[in-house]
């Protein structure tokens, strides 16, 4: 799948806009947008696993210690 996405990333910024229709160029705005907003999100993922993981250390050490 990683495969599949990094192709369709390079297809994407591979596109000659100039030789694009009105509809195609707003096409690929939207794709390119849609493309952030996906990288924004598995950022936005990895900081949660980051804080699940303090969260549950947390947890441990609280359960640990209260023994």
């Amino acid at each position: 799948m990683a495969d599949t996405i990094s192709e369709t990333v390079d297809l994407l910024y591979a596109v000659d806009q100039e030789n694009l229709t009105r509809d195609q160029q707003i096409a690929l705005g939207a794709a390119l947008a849609q493309l952030a907003q996906a990288e924004r999100l598995e950022q936005i993922n990895e900081r949660l696993r980051a804080i699940h993981q303090v969260l549950n250390s947390w947890a441990l050490r609280a359960t640990t210690d209260s023994r």
